[in-house]
């Protein structure tokens, strides 16, 4: 039986990038982790617009946003009414206020979908690790998944047990990965109360981690993966970064970054801001190998994202938009080899800008060859393939080709897996023809879209 997305999931993929939110009590420390003593007095912003966030999100094509409502530390930026270690304790609007309902009216408002990270690890309960702290993480998803309306996404972070306040104890307690959170009733609760949201985990069961922090997926990237292999917090980075072409579930891969070298807002980090060109980068190896990207934009004491950030993702958007504006093989016309069956398929399909058409060989046929030709020769340096993926990701290997001299087939680039999207970086090449020959195994591929782009100059000079 093929392992096939649902279409949650191929909508989702189709997301290409979104947006981390990492913001709490740590913008006020200037920690990273913060340790669960912290006085909830420090958190006070004094400007905060999560409009602001959103508007910066959707100018720079993020299409989601997540939020961290409660990272290790265990400070929680709604008014839960299961801990005093919460907004309701700080001077931030005189312990009235509520920056989880801000953020997801303001996301709700302008039409960005909603994401939210609750940390399982808690640094300041005194329960943690015992089974009382699990009816206590229930209860904070039992308020985030039904106070807040519509729920797109959850995040579960893989870090969980070590050094903590833990309420005065100022101890390290390491719990069993495998055994201490009931994920699977976890897992059902937040599908019962949010029946539409995705679940993202080094195990899924919709969105896996990729296995770095650095944004990047593998160049073989497969989004089915074995999940008996996988253990939230302790799963084989290597495995997570591939993927399996045998693997019984659908897990797509998700690549998260930080516009800075941290997640939380440090003014030290201002002049490291990543450029256009390296989120340029970051998009080709994320969404260009059938990942998606999650970018972080850490807001600053004020509450708000900064300046130097908001400009360098909108450029970045600029890049993408101006790259990607002119398909140069649309409604191009493709042919396949004389004297072999179409088998119900339109291989016009292939460039026909629908993600939902494709062509594949004849049944029993584990290998195809399309080629593309155009009126006049076409300049181009950015080539992109698609596989229909609401089939299951089939294709394990394939080589493009360009005519040159009418006669002579010169190989551009080739790779393995395509998935949902795969974008090829070769330097400026010109063609009358482009051929493509790929392959799967034990199961005839499909493409649904061939494209070919010329990039904006602004872009950086790598090549896949």
């Amino acid at each position: 039986m093929r392992t096939v997305p649902s279409p949650q999931q191929v909508a989702y993929q189709r997301l290409e990038t979104i947006g981390f939110i990492h913001f709490s009590i740590n913008t006020f420390t200037n920690k990273e982790w913060g340790y669960g003593n912290e006085s909830p007095s420090l958190f006070n912003p004094t400007a905060l617009d999560a409009e602001q966030w959103v508007l910066t999100a959707k100018a720079g094509g993020l299409k989601e946003l997540i939020l961290t409502a409660k990272h290790h530390d265990g400070f929680c930026l709604w008014p839960s009414k299961y801990t005093k270690f919460s907004v309701k304790s700080s001077p931030y609007k005189k312990g009235k206020g509520d920056v989880v309902r801000e953020f997801t009216d303001a996301c709700h408002k302008y039409g960005v979908r909603v994401g939210l990270y609750l940390s399982p690890w808690d640094r300041n309960h005194a329960d943690y690790g015992k089974p009382e702290y699990i009816t206590y993480y229930f209860n904070q998803l039992r308020e985030l998944l039904t106070q807040y309306g519509q729920v797109d996404e959850i995040w579960f972070d893989g870090a969980n047990g070590g050094e903590g306040y833990y309420g005065g104890a100022n101890e390290t307690r390491i719990i069993n990965r495998e055994t201490y959170y009931p994920w699977d009733s976890i897992f059902s609760l937040v599908k019962t109360l949010q029946p539409g949201i995705q679940i993202f985990s080094d195990a899924g069961p919709d969105i896996r981690w990729v296995g770095n922090e650095d944004g990047w997926a593998g160049r073989t990237f497969w989004s089915p993966i074995d999940p008996s292999k996988l253990i939230i917090g302790a799963s084989d980075s290597d495995y997570l970064n591939i993927g399996d072409p045998k693997g019984s579930q659908w897990i797509m891969g998700q690549c998260d970054v930080s516009i800075r070298p941290g997640w939380f807002y440090h003014e030290d980090e201002d002049g490291e801001v990543k450029a256009p060109d390296e989120l340029t980068d970051l998009y080709y190896k994320s969404v260009g190998r059938n990942g998606v990207l999650l970018l972080n934009l850490p807001p600053d004491r004020r509450g708000l994202i900064p300046d130097e950030d908001a400009k360098s993702l909108r450029i970045f958007r600029n890049i993408l938009d101006s790259t990607f504006h002119t398909n140069l093989a649309l409604k191009q016309v493709a042919s396949i080899p004389s004297g072999r069956p179409d088998y119900r398929f339109t291989i016009h399909e292939v460039t026909d800008g629908n993600p939902d058409t494709y062509w594949s060989p004849y049944a029993g046929n584990f290998k195809g060859e399309i080629a593309v030709h155009f009126e006049q020769p076409v300049q181009f340096d950015r080539i992109v393939l698609s596989e229909p993926i609401a089939l299951g990701q089939r294709v394990s290997h394939f080589t493009i080709y360009g005519l040159q001299d009418e006669d002579q087939w010169i190989p551009l680039t080739e790779g393995t897996t395509i998935g949902n999207k795969r974008i090829m970086r070769i330097p400026v090449t010109t063609t009358s023809r482009l051929k493509l020959e790929f392959s799967a195994d034990k199961v005839e591929p499909a493409i649904s879209e061939i494209g070919l782009y010329l990039s904006d100059p602004r872009e950086p000079k790598e090549m896949d």
